[in-house]
């Protein structure tokens, strides 16, 4: 048994956990696109925040590297998506990181009167391909294609199997029409394009459930271009492990009841399971260190949470924004899916100014896009926010206590 264990837990956007748990069916799915003859399908890992897609898709890079293929990894920010020369010229700083050590040689012709024939080497890296980029004719997208091209050809004399470009945050990605830019529509034009000239180059896109919808409606192939990953929350069994594993050999041992306490306040999510577990371990640790009988002090963890993880989301909504949203988390289904009909229904029987389907409609459009909830493809509505349903009816409880406490 070790002293002195540190505190394994790691809550935060993109750590690594100690240990990942229930993952192998969808690291297994990935193999298989690896193992494609002919890239056809590439992939769409989706999911709430807080399932972990960013540190599944850090979990695919040995994957990768072990079966040969470059790994291209970065986020999609906003500046990134501007436009279609913004997004071009992301692939190509992406496409110079792996030529950047090649170079090929071109003979000189001397100055005045030598006659030795001289020798330059150019260096394949950003400024090169930038260079043929801007040397090409057409469109944007023809632009890129050529730099595609001619890098698959020095990427796959080096043995190579292919180059996975994986993006995280890709819902950042959108088309604007009225400013005549679509560089997410360009994006999958490049790659369907690419890979039916049998360039191995897989994409493969992370982001929240609104990124799909949004490749769809940018292309109607994208249906047929992906593989859809949807990371949920992890089983009992997955999240035990979770929670247990990196603790195995530290002197803090907890419970079947603190255990069964964690699972149910974290609901499976593995970034809440990861919160919790840190608080829960340090706690134990200096209740065990004064030799105090440790417990799972779970409202002052839950206040905490609320603090750090949903405070800023429930700050930006209006106070008519926050009344639908404690409708929507007055209903038995708030952490599944909901209808416009039903949050009518729960509207009319809870508040004093109860909306009309129209209001709805308009105020989930607005929601949707500042990323508190979100439309599945059956046309239903979810909190795009892990346990948020709870978070509200925290406040609710507390609201209501202030008032009463006020009351004589």
């Amino acid at each position: 048994m070790r002293t002195n264990f540190a505190n394994p837990f790691r809550p935060g956007a993109g750590h690594m956990p100690p240990y990942l748990a229930g993952r192998e069916d969808e690291k297994e799915q990935f193999k298989k696109i690896l193992h494609q003859d002919v890239i056809l399908e590439n992939m769409v890992l989706t999911g709430l925040r807080g399932v972990g897609k960013t540190v599944l898709l850090e979990t695919f890079k040995p994957i990768a590297v072990d079966l040969k293929w470059r790994w291209i990894g970065a986020d999609l920010s906003e500046s990134t998506c501007v436009s279609e020369e913004t997004t071009a010229k992301r692939i190509i700083t992406d496409i110079s990181m792996i030529t950047a050590g090649f170079s090929y040689t071109v003979e000189k012709q001397p100055l005045g009167f030598g006659t030795s024939q001289q020798q330059e080497e150019i260096a394949l890296s950003y400024s090169y391909w930038l260079e043929v980029f801007n040397n090409t004719p057409g469109l944007v997208a023809d632009k890129i294609k050529a730099v595609i091209e001619n890098a698959w050809e020095v990427i796959k004399s080096t043995g190579s199997t292919g180059v996975v470009f994986a993006y995280d945050e890709a819902q950042n990605m959108s088309d604007k029409p009225k400013k005549d830019e679509y560089p997410l529509a360009m994006l999958l034009d490049i790659f369907q394009s690419v890979q039916r000239k049998g360039i191995r180059f897989l994409l493969v896109l992370t982001g929240l459930p609104t990124l799909f919808p949004k490749l769809v409606e940018a292309r109607t192939f994208a249906e047929r271009m992906f593989r859809i990953v949807t990371l949920t929350r992890l089983n009992k069994e997955a999240s035990r492990e979770a929670i247990l594993e990196p603790i195995k050999e530290a002197e803090v041992k907890l419970n079947d009841e603190s255990v069964d306490l964690i699972i149910s306040s974290s609901d499976g999510y593995p970034y809440f399971i990861q919160f919790i577990c840190r608080e829960v371990y340090d706690v134990f640790q200096q209740k065990l260190s004064t030799g105090q009988q440790p417990s799972v002090p779970l409202q002052e963890i839950e206040s905490k949470l609320d603090v750090d993880f949903f405070a800023g989301r429930w700050a930006r909504a209006t106070d008519r924004q926050r009344d639908l949203l404690v409708a929507i988390a007055a209903l038995d289904t708030c952490d599944q899916e909901f209808t416009v009909q039903e949050l009518v229904e729960k509207s009319g029987a809870i508040l004093e100014k109860p909306f009309s389907s129209s209001h709805i409609n308009q105020m989930l459009s607005t929601l949707t896009n500042s990323g508190l909830v979100y439309k599945n493809r059956h046309g239903k509505y979810s909190f795009a926010v892990p346990l948020f349903g709870r978070f509200i009816r925290r406040q609710q409880s507390e609201q209501q206590a202030r008032q009463h406490s006020f009351t004589f």
